[in-house]
């Protein structure tokens, strides 16, 4: 119910390009968000998602954040989790958009699942250092075994809890990082306030499913009043998370 009345107040409240008047932003939106051209990479996208919707593996799951939604078992097949607990297509054609628009270098994910976002990022830069965390043992050994298969080796993948993998980061900064996983709000302002150090001022914060749920809706609403936050933009599904300083303080909603 949260969701459906999200997206109604949602509709009312946002906008397209006729309603930004950053140039910045208009033009993330124009160039990026609103991008109608075709790549070659969605084909890869889609390939891979069609070889997971046919995979007949099924993992044993251990959850360590709010779980699926629709898939209560803990041994879960490969064909449904594509469908309910990873990247939708429309989200991984995004996200490719975007680490092609910014020309992301370094790269952190949190919620590797089945790989649908990583291969997205990796697919838009092929020298870029992506890292990416993921709390199930199977599924990550299960996603690393398919990207062998594609032959991408520009990811490091790392199993642990996000709490516990973020400490160790050696990195010292990230031009993006991308949290998909442990949809609560206690978890997700906790990596936020963790992560910001890894922070520069061109770096984007991208944050999936932030009316998930009311508590992800106001972990949203923390982090945009966050003092180190300048521009955020809600595309719904996903919220982006802007820290340049030349910016007045502006949240836009955008629909897509």
């Amino acid at each position: 119910m949260h969701l459906l009345i999200s997206y109604i107040k949602f509709l009312f409240n946002s906008t397209n390009q006729h309603g930004v008047h950053s140039p910045f932003v208009y033009d993330f939106v124009t160039k990026c968000l609103y991008d109608k051209k075709t790549h070659q990479a969605y084909f890869d996208l889609n390939n891979y998602r069609n070889s997971l919707k046919t995979s007949k593996v099924q993992l044993e799951i251990n959850d360590f954040g709010e779980g699926s939604k629709t898939l209560g078992s803990k041994t879960r097949k490969v064909s449904k989790m594509v469908q309910t607990s990873s990247s939708s297509k429309k989200e991984a054609r995004l996200l490719y958009r975007v680490a092609k628009y910014f020309n992301l270098n370094a790269v952190l994910e949190l919620g590797t699942s089945l790989g649908m976002g990583t291969y997205a990022f990796a697919l838009a830069n092929k020298d870029s250092k992506i890292t990416t965390i993921e709390g199930c043992k199977n599924t990550s050994n299960f996603t690393q075994s398919q990207f062998q298969n594609l032959g991408i080796n520009h990811i490091n993948f790392k199993i642990d809890s996000f709490s516990s993998e973020i400490e160790k980061l050696d990195q010292t900064h990230f031009d993006c990082i991308y949290f998909d996983g442990h949809h609560n709000k206690s978890a997700t302002t906790q990596y936020f306030e963790a992560l910001l150090p890894k922070a520069h001022n061109d770096s984007i914060f991208i944050f999936d499913d932030i009316y998930w749920s009311k508590e992800m809706t106001e972990a949203w609403e923390y982090i945009k009043s966050h003092n180190a936050v300048t521009v955020t933009v809600d595309c719904f599904h996903l919220g982006f998370v802007f820290f340049r300083k030349e910016q007045e303080k502006e949240h836009f909603k955008i629909r897509m």
